[in-house]
């Protein structure tokens, strides 16, 4: 199997975290990498080593997703946001680019309203947004119904991990998320293979999981939090969307785009909800350019 990209440690912040440091240039901005639901620092294989010639590249493992153990923590949305928070003060120590997937793209939303000192710039991957016209795929809307319902998503989890393997499990999140498993470079799928396969406390992983879904969809069910979180972001924002995106529907992006005309917002011809591992030489591209237009340079280190 090949190596992961970056170098891995175990940091602190209320509770272990895992890290990856990808390296970089001194030179750039910090950019750091915050996974969305069901994922890790893997979700960034692919595009976090296209980032480090023009910028100081992080990812790290939410409580409870990739090789951070839960423990007795909560993983719900505003939870992660004040893991995040201590990660951009402890680890980075300078205002950094967010760079968020999914749920990851809300907790960096929320980071960057809540503390608008630490974030430079937010980069959203087909965020978790609100809204959208278009009806949600059967599957995903029947799938995310079980997690909401106590007991009910337990016992699917529970179920799902005894009766299928973790190769089986990667590939069907994989094609839930709009990727073909078949299309991606072996040793992606290796490591998120023996990602599962290696994890301590299965049993605090899916309490962790459906504990982070059930917030998520709270705050969609009633996003008004969240718009006034949007409204009082400073930072420059950067939206991408999937118009082949199964779990949050592209006109859910187009209105959000609309509210905000002074974000730029890119759309993504048949790419899904990861655009980082279905497109990550188009997304580097597109990234690094918006980088350099809108926050060029290393920060002022406090």
């Amino acid at each position: 199997m090949d190596e992961a990209p970056g170098t891995s440690r175990t940091v602190d912040l209320g509770g272990p975290v895992h890290v990856v440091d990808y390296g970089g240039t001194d030179d750039g901005p910090a950019v750091v990498l915050v996974h969305g639901l069901g994922g890790s620092h893997g979700n960034w294989d692919l595009l976090a080593p296209l980032l480090t010639p023009s910028a100081r590249v992080w990812a790290l493992d939410l409580p409870g997703f990739g090789r951070s153990e839960p423990g007795e923590r909560r993983a719900t949305v505003p939870a992660n946001v004040a893991v995040l928070q201590r990660f951009l003060r402890e680890v980075v120590g300078e205002p950094a680019v967010l760079v968020g997937n999914s749920m990851g793209g809300m907790v960096s939303l929320f980071t960057a309203a809540a503390a608008p000192d630490a974030v430079r710039g937010l980069v959203l991957l087909d965020p978790a947004l609100p809204g959208g016209r278009r009806r949600l795929d059967p599957l995903v809307a029947g799938t995310f119904a079980l997690y909401a319902l106590p007991g009910l998503g337990e016992r699917f989890l529970a179920l799902r991990r005894a009766r299928s393997t973790p190769l089986t499990r990667v590939r069907s999140m994989l094609q839930l998320v709009g990727v073909d498993p078949d299309e991606l470079p072996a040793p992606v799928i290796d490591r998120a293979v023996t990602l599962l396969e290696q994890r301590e406390d299965a049993a605090g992983m899916d309490r962790a999981f459906l504990t982070a879904a059930r917030s998520l969809l709270g705050i969609l069910a009633d996003p008004r939090r969240y718009r006034s979180a949007m409204a009082r972001v400073a930072a420059p924002v950067l939206l991408v969307h999937g118009d082949r995106d199964r779990l949050v529907p592209v006109d859910a992006a187009r209105e959000v785009a609309r509210a905000h005309p002074g974000w730029r917002y890119e759309e993504l011809a048949g790419v899904g909800h990861v655009p980082q591992l279905q497109v990550p030489d188009r997304l580097a591209g597109l990234v690094l350019s918006w980088i350099g237009e809108t926050v060029s340079g290393p920060a002022v280190r406090s």
